[in-house]
């Protein structure tokens, strides 16, 4: 794992807690409110494993968060150039899937994220992950099978999907080759 994904690490372990505790929150009220375990939320914030994208999910959504909002809260960043040596980069542990944040700010309603999804790997997002925005996706490179409920979209590159209403989502890569893709998300 490179530098900018360590260090980014220890920021989300430092802005998860301080979240936390800025509501008043114990790790088992955090838990209690995002399903995912007290001992886990404990590693977290001790910088001691790196958490998956759906807990992070999770845990933003428990304090009414987008992935990307809490994202941008524990990189510190809010300039109106992003530049590309300064886009932080996040690896999910478990599926290699690997998240630069290429634009956001909190006084800007859109947000934008590149995606690598290695081949034969799957990420599935709760419900939670979807309220208060609205996204599209716009393949690069690749194919991308996004199954939104029992609705299933395979996509190519140059493909765009704008997302429905909120509803478990899985972004899953069932070829050989790394797909990427482009997401735009807007604060509704």
């Amino acid at each position: 794992m490179d530098q900018t994904i360590d260090d980014l690490g220890q920021r989300l372990a430092h802005r998860l807690r301080r979240e936390r505790k800025s509501r008043g929150w114990s790790l088992t009220d955090l838990a209690e409110r995002s399903g995912v375990s007290k001992a886990t939320i404990s590693k977290i914030e001790r910088a001691e494993v790196s958490p998956t994208a759906v807990i992070l999910v999770r845990l933003a959504s428990a304090f009414d968060l987008t992935l990307a909002g809490l994202m941008l809260r524990a990189e510190g960043h809010g300039e109106r150039l992003s530049k590309a040596a300064e886009q932080p980069v996040w690896r999910d542990p478990e599926t290699g899937y690997v998240r630069r944040q290429v634009f956001s700010r909190p006084d800007h309603p859109v947000e934008l994220v590149t995606v690598e999804l290695p081949p034969r790997r799957s990420v599935t997002l709760p419900t939670s992950s979807y309220v208060h925005i609205r996204q599209l996706v716009w393949v690069q490179s690749g194919n991308l099978t996004i199954t939104e409920g029992s609705e299933r979209h395979v996509l190519g590159a140059g493909d765009c999907l704008g997302f429905g209403p909120p509803i478990d989502t899985t972004f899953a890569n069932e070829t050989n080759a790394p797909c990427t893709y482009v997401v735009a998300l807007a604060r509704t």
